[in-house]
C-alpha cells in the first residue's frame, strides 16, 4: 500500500512498505503544518520542485539528518551539492528509473531563484513538477505553476492522483485547475497551496463542486491522509 500524507501547503510525506519520500517539505515557519522536523527522520527522498522557501523548506536539515536524496533540477542540486547534500540532478523532460520505479520531470509556469543563509539571491533553474512512478501508481505533483497545454500529454500517463494547487495569485486559481483537470483526467485529485497565506485564499469545496465527475476529489487538511493500494 502506498500512504499519501498531507503536511500542508504543497509538502507530502509519501511511504511504503520500503521507503519515505518527501515533497516540497516546508515544515518549519508553515502555518499550516501540524508535524515538527521530528516527525521525519527516516526519508529516502526528497523530490523539490524549485528553489522558494515554501517549497525547499526544510531540505537541508532533514537532509542531514537522514541523509535523503534529493531530487530537483540541476541548479538547485549543485546548489545543495556545496552542502554536502547527496542529490540526483533532473531536467525538465527528463526521466530517470529509480529503484522504488520512474520519475519524469514536468513543465512548470513560475519562478525558482532561490535566497541563501547571507540573503544573496541564487538562480534556481527552472522550476518543474514530478510525475512519480512508485509500484505501479502515478502520482503526479504539480509544483508551483499556472495553466499550460503541456498538461495535456499527461493523459497518456493515466495518471492515478494529480496534486494540483489552485490557490490563484502566484499558481493556478479553481477554474483553471478545474481545466487541468480536464487536460490530465486523473482518477483522484488533491488541491494544494492554498488558504496557507492571505494571497492564496481559495475554497476547495468549490473546486470540487467545479471538477464534479471528471475525477474524485479528495480535499485533505493538514494530517490527512491517502491510501493507494499498489
Amino acid at each position: 500500500m502506498i500512504r499519501i500524507y498531507y503536511v500542508g501547503h504543497s509538502a507530502f510525506l509519501i511511504e511504503t512498505e520500503k521507503e519515505k519520500f518527501l515533497i516540497d517539505p516546508f515544515i518549519t515557519g508553515n502555518p499550516q503544518a501540524v508535524d515538527t522536523l521530528d516527525s521525519f527522520d527516516k526519508i529516502d527522498y526528497i523530490f523539490v520542485t524549485h528553489g522558494h522557501g515554501d517549497h525547499l523548506g526544510d531540505t537541508v536539515e532533514i537532509c542531514r539528518r537522514t541523509q535523503a536524496i534529493v531530487i530537483s533540477n540541476f541548479e538547485i542540486s549543485q546548489y545543495l551539492g556545496k552542502k554536502n547534500i547527496s542529490c540526483h540532478p533532473m531536467h525538465i523532460g527528463g526521466s530517470f528509473e529509480f529503484p522504488f520505479g520512474r520519475v519524469k520531470m514536468t513543465p512548470a509556469l513560475h519562478g525558482s531563484d532561490l535566497t541563501d543563509e547571507n540573503g544573496n539571491v541564487v538562480a534556481g533553474g527552472n522550476p518543474c513538477g514530478f510525475l512519480i512512478e512508485i509500484h505501479g501508481q502515478k502520482i503526479y505533483h504539480a509544483g508551483d505553476t499556472g495553466l499550460s497545454m503541456e498538461m495535456h500529454l499527461l493523459k497518456e500517463e493515466h495518471v492515478n492522483v494529480a496534486l494540483l494547487p489552485i490557490g490563484g495569485n502566484f499558481v493556478m486559481d479553481i477554474y483553471d485547475a478545474v481545466k487541468a483537470v480536464d487536460f490530465i483526467q486523473p482518477s483522484i485529485v488533491v488541491p494544494i497551496h492554498y488558504n496557507t497565506f492571505d494571497l492564496i485564499k481559495a475554497n476547495p469545496k468549490e473546486f470540487a463542486t467545479l471538477v464534479g465527475k471528471r475525477a474524485n476529489v479528495k480535499i485533505l487538511n493538514p494530517g490527512d491522509e491517502l491510501i493507494l493500494k499498489a
